[in-house]
């Protein structure tokens, strides 16, 4: 536990604390006992617990009688109290041992399994508690015999309502990691509106709850739900914790003690709890969504390797080709037009290769793109010459459509990436079929509206209607050893060009994506888009 929480908090402003909870929430006191609707004091035990452990159980005896005699005067006199007071920490201390062993490596709130555990922990420690407690004082004759049901409901609500409601924003306060988190989450000007909105809500409504009627308590969902979906935990345990502040104010405010506080009470804390549990949901769902990101930024560089790659092999090609003709010309002792020439054609070709590095490495970085029209027909050639050799490796059979003047609107880098992934894929499909029945066929149609349509079929086992719901989803992958997001990124690719790509359900594998045409522009030939 202590890698998530301060080390260091004294014992004498624990104590000093505890006495300032205790006193503000004495409110409406059965037969002058520490038996109160709202009793946050025993929360700041648990987190106090947390940190040291049972080295915690001498302060907050300390702070148990200290409280009972300068908040209550001693009324149940100084053997019973003592007593009282040494069964209190025990049973708030076995609470805290077994939130301690149960939550030892990890934080209470990180997910909604552990905030689970721990509401059942806390709702069992305190009736048990509130049992032994409750007992004590009836036997002693300190409450009647008629009364024990009551006192036990009495004191076990306060109880639990005190630690639903308070200990998660302690915690926070208390944890290293939670104070920068609650920092991070909740400071800027939208806290201070829903706190406002809390504040004004309860206020208006505290009528209608002096006269015992709750219909419109619902209200008060409005600036949790507000600040748990847009802060998550951290947001609507603050929002839970003032809402609480302000009925014990209006409470204290009003001297309001005749009304049905207990029902009141029992309604904040369930409202806290949704409160948790949706701030819990967007965190996670956060959690997931940073997590994703990550994985697609490594996805997208081994894309832009596998880019690289392919791109830079013609420049470089050239390039090494070039430098052995200089060699060849400087062994000659030519120094002339032919040298030049041939240092010319390097310079083209090594700006040529970090004009492919600059434009993929802006695309994957930021998403920008350089449209041009790109002719189907070559786009489809160069990438089958890129798949030829390994095809002929494997006996798969490469059926290209007839050469097409058509020509798409299209970054040509980009659009490779996703005709590379969409014929790796399909050749995976068809390793599966005998040689001799493994083929893959490209083609380009034109479409009505100005727009062309590629496809890649191959003679793999087909897509079935359940695979084709969740193929595009991230992590979803028919290969063993695939990540499941190339065909996510070929997608967001084609639709940031304006296009749509899709899987068809057959008997054999079917791709295909749409593009929109190029327009016919001065001095070019051909036919692009429409007339």
């Amino acid at each position: 536990m202590r890698p998530f929480l301060s080390r260091y908090l004294p014992y004498p402003a624990f104590v000093g604390l505890y006495l300032l909870f205790d006193w503000a929430t004495y409110i409406d006191p059965m037969y002058g006992l520490n038996i109160t609707p709202w009793n946050p004091d025993p929360a700041l035990g648990l987190v106090f617990w947390l940190i040291h452990g049972r080295k915690a159980a001498l302060p907050w005896f300390i702070a148990l009688v200290a409280g009972e005699v300068l908040v209550r005067g001693m009324p149940a006199g100084l053997p019973l109290t003592l007593l009282c007071s040494a069964w209190l920490v025990l049973g708030y201390g076995g609470i805290g041992a077994v939130l301690r062993r149960s939550f030892s490596s990890s934080d209470i709130f990180d997910n909604r399994r552990r905030l689970s555990a721990w509401v059942a922990i806390v709702l069992c420690g305190t009736v048990l508690n509130a049992l032994g407690y409750i007992s004590l004082l009836s036997l002693t004759g300190r409450i009647p015999a008629g009364e024990w049901g009551t006192a036990v409901w009495r004191f076990g609500i306060g109880d639990m309502v005190g630690m639903l409601v308070s200990m998660p924003l302690i915690w926070v306060l208390f944890s290293e990691r939670g104070r920068e988190r609650l920092h991070a989450a909740v400071w800027r000007w939208e806290t201070l509106a829903y706190l406002a909105l809390a504040s004004f809500v309860l206020w208006s409504l505290f009528g209608s709850i002096v006269r015992c009627e709750y219909k419109h308590f619902y209200f008060l969902f409005l600036p949790v739900i507000w600040a748990a979906s847009r802060q998550g935990l951290h947001g609507a345990v603050l929002a839970v914790f003032v809402l609480q502040l302000c009925i014990i104010t209006l409470v204290k405010w009003t001297h309001a003690v005749d009304i049905q506080f207990y029902e009141l009470q029992l309604l904040d804390a369930v409202l806290a709890l949704v409160g948790f549990f949706i701030g819990i949901v967007v965190d996670e769902m956060r959690q997931v969504s940073n997590e994703l990101k990550h994985t697609m930024r490594l996805a997208a560089a081994g894309e832009m390797a596998a880019a690289l790659a392919h791109e830079l092999n013609q420049p470089l090609t050239a390039l090494s080709t070039y430098g052995k003709a200089c060699e060849y010309l400087l062994e000659r002792g030519e120094t002339g037009a032919l040298l030049q020439g041939a240092v010319g054609h390097m310079i083209v070709e090594s700006g040529r290769a970090a004009d492919v590095v600059r434009r993929l490495r802006d695309f994957f970085r930021t998403g920008a793109m350089q449209l041009e029209a790109v002719e189907a027909g070559a786009l489809i050639e160069g990438m089958a010459r890129q798949f030829t050799p390994l095809f002929h490796e494997h006996g798969i059979e490469l059926v290209l459509a007839p050469p097409s003047p058509l020509a798409v609107n299209a970054d040509r880098l980009q659009i490779e990436l996703v005709l590379r992934n969409l014929l790796a894929n399909a050749q995976d499909a068809v390793m599966g079929q005998p040689r001799g029945r493994r083929r893959i066929t490209v083609s380009a149609e034109r479409l009505d509206g100005g727009r062309l349509c590629l496809s890649v079929e191959d003679s793999g086992p087909g897509i079935s209607n359940s695979l084709a719901a969740r193929l595009f989803e991230p992590f979803v992958s028919t290969k063993a050893s695939g990540l499941g997001l190339g065909l996510v990124l070929s997608r967001s690719i084609v639709e940031a060009h304006g296009g749509q790509l899709w899987a068809e359900v057959g008997k054999h594998g079917i791709f295909r994506f749409v593009l929109p045409l190029a327009r016919a522009s001065g001095g070019a030939t051909g036919e692009y888009g429409d007339k």
